[in-house]
C-alpha cells in the first residue's frame, strides 16, 4: 500500500483519483494548488505524487525537483491534459518517474502507479540492505542513497573503481566501506597517498624492487601493489602520480 499525494486544480479529477486509489488499497489525499501540495509534501510522508502541470499558482514542472527532495523522497508522476512534446522532455529531464496525458486517466493511473509502487518497494529494499552494509556512512540525501546502491553492487565484484569528489567528501571512507563488504574483507586495505610519494622512488614503492637494483637497495622488497594482493589497494590522488608511472600502472590494471 502506498501513500499518494494528488496535486491538481480540478476537484472532479481529484475525487475520481482518490476513489480509484482507495479501491487499489492505497491512501490518497489531494491538494488544488502547488503551494498547498508543497507544504503537505514537506509535512507528511508520501511514496508517490501525482502532479498536474497547469496549476493556478504555477507550472507543476517547476517544482518536480523540490517535491522529489521532500523528506520522504517520493516518486513524482506528471499528468496533464495536453500532451506537449516540450513538456514530456522537460518532465523526463527533471527526474519525474513518468509522464502521461489525462486521456483514459483511470487506466493510465492503474498501469503507471502499479509500476511506480513496485519500483519504490524494490528501491526501499535496496536502501535497507545498503544501510545495513554501510553503517559507517550517513546517507540522508537522495544522492547518497543512490551512491550506496551502487556501492552495494560494486562491492560484490572485482572491478577497478574510480572514486571522485572534492577534498573532504569521504573518498577513503567509501573505499574502506567497499573493502569491508567485499570478498577481500579479510585481506589488507592498503592506502597510498600518491601526492606524498618521492618521484624518484614511486615505481619502486608501488612495484617493489630486487636487491641491488639501485643505490641503497640492500634487500628485495615487495611493492605496495603486491602487499595489497588479496585485499584492496586505495590510491589517494592517483592523478598526482608522474605520467611515466601512470603508464606503468595502466599496464598493471589491464593485466591485473
Amino acid at each position: 500500500m502506498a501513500n499518494v499525494l494528488i496535486i491538481d486544480d480540478d476537484p472532479l479529477v481529484c475525487n475520481m483519483l482518490v476513489h480509484r486509489l482507495s479501491q487499489m488499497e492505497h491512501t490518497a489525499v489531494s491538494m488544488h494548488t502547488l503551494q498547498e501540495g508543497l507544504a503537505l509534501a514537506f509535512s507528511r510522508n508520501f511514496d508517490l505524487i501525482l502532479l498536474d502541470i497547469g496549476l493556478p499558482d504555477g507550472n507543476g514542472l517547476d517544482s518536480v525537483s523540490e517535491l522529489m527532495n521532500s523528506p520522504s523522497l517520493p516518486e513524482v508522476i506528471i499528468m496533464t491534459g495536453s500532451n506537449n512534446e516540450q513538456n514530456v522532455e522537460r518532465a523526463i529531464r527533471s527526474g519525474a518517474w513518468e509522464f502521461f496525458s489525462k486521456d483514459n486517466l483511470l487506466e493510465q493511473v492503474n498501469t503507471h502507479l502499479r509500476n511506480a509502487v513496485r519500483y519504490r518497494e524494490d528501491k526501499r529494499g535496496m536502501s535497507v540492505r545498503s544501510a545495513a552494509e554501510f553503517p559507517e556512512i550517513t546517507a540522508r540525501s537522495k544522492e547518497m542513497r543512490s551512491c550506496l546502491e551502487v556501492l552495494s553492487e560494486v562491492a560484490q565484484s572485482d572491478i577497478n573503481i574510480l572514486i571522485t569528489g572534492e577534498t573532504g567528501t569521504g573518498k577513503e571512507l567509501i573505499a574502506g566501506a567497499v573493502h569491508k563488504n567485499s570478498s577481500r574483507a579479510q585481506g589488507p586495505f592498503i592506502v597510498v597517498d600518491c601526492a606524498a610519494l618521492p618521484e624518484n622512488l614511486v615505481e619502486s614503492m608501488l612495484l617493489g624492487h630486487e636487491k641491488g637494483s639501485f643505490t641503497g637497495a640492500d634487500a628485495r622488497r615487495d611493492g605496495l601493489i603486491k602487499q595489497a594482493d588479496g585485499g584492496t589497494l586505495f590510491l589517494d590522488e592517483i592523478g598526482e602520480l608522474p605520467l611515466v608511472t601512470q603508464r606503468v600502472f595502466l599496464r598493471v590494471l589491464q593485466e591485473r
